[in-house]
């Protein structure tokens, strides 16, 4: 067999070994890239825009967020909320919808060295069950805080709900915060904490307490002996009551149909238990 002809065989088989090796790398599909959200993107409900770390922080501080808390952020965007809450110790939980800002939320988390302390759910919101939640978070509408309301009135009293920018309606706010340093845009913070329900007739001894209730306002009156007077800055923070009448100062811990706490009045403060009859 001549040299030329070797060569021959040589150059031919490297062409059909190239051409294979160019048809399987054309076959293969190409290699995804990663996801880079743009701020402004459309969302199941809302548009994306981050929350300023600075917000954040200060959301996380005003409710008193600790290792015990479970924390939900619904509608968890980038998962720099939940990301924040885990680095506090708490359980922490991110819902959205978006499945790409799911995986990168997952990413994240993991660069961090969180990914087995947190838990991105790629779901609805208004079909999750966050009930478990000690404090929530949210950046979304007033249209869509009031639509989650009945849910959120529905959860354990104390329950810290913070809101990014955005009311709840009528139901007013507990605290109100505005952050600064690196936050430029969306910069209050509204929170509320689930009140306890108290509507109805309390009794105390000789004494029947009626309470209205809308959300953690108070208004009603008191009956002692015959003796008539309206409630008075009446409130409730989460399980805590307090109001006043005449001269007397009421002060307890919701539980239930029962409130056990103590009246201040003459400048004696004495124990008082009220027990709801209807």
């Amino acid at each position: 067999m001549s040299t030329f002809t070797t060569s021959r065989r040589i150059v031919l088989a490297l062409t059909l070994s190239l051409f294979a090796a160019g048809a399987i790398a054309q076959a293969q599909p190409a290699a995804k890239s990663e996801f880079v959200p743009e701020v402004g993107q459309s969302g199941k409900d809302v548009v994306w825009v981050p929350t300023a770390q600075g917000l954040v922080d200060r959301m996380l501080d005003m409710a008193k967020l600790t290792a015990k808390d479970i924390h939900y952020d619904l509608g968890s965007g980038d998962g720099r909320t939940v990301i924040t809450a885990a680095r506090r110790g708490a359980t922490a939980y991110g819902v959205e919808y978006n499945p790409d800002m799911v995986e990168l939320s997952r990413r994240n988390a993991a660069k961090e060295k969180l990914a087995g302390k947190v838990t991105f759910i790629h779901g609805d919101i208004f079909e999750t069950d966050f009930s478990k939640a000690t404090v929530i978070t949210l950046f979304l509408l007033p249209e869509l805080n009031v639509k989650l309301r009945p849910k959120i009135l529905a959860m354990a009293p104390g329950t810290r709900v913070v809101s990014n920018s955005f009311t709840m309606g009528d139901w007013k706010s507990d605290e109100t915060q505005t952050a600064k340093g690196d936050c430029t845009s969306y910069c209050t913070a509204y929170m509320w904490i689930v009140p306890a329900k108290v509507e109805g007739v309390w009794k105390s001894g000789n004494e029947e307490i009626k309470l209205a209730q809308e959300f953690q306002m108070l208004q009603g009156s008191h009956n002692s002996g015959g003796k008539l007077s309206n409630i008075q800055n009446g409130r409730l923070r989460g399980d805590e009551i307090s109001f006043s009448t005449g001269s007397a100062r009421y002060a307890g811990k919701v539980s239930g149909d029962r409130i056990e706490g103590t009246v201040t009045a003459g400048g004696k403060t004495s124990p008082w238990v009220a027990t709801r009859s209807k």
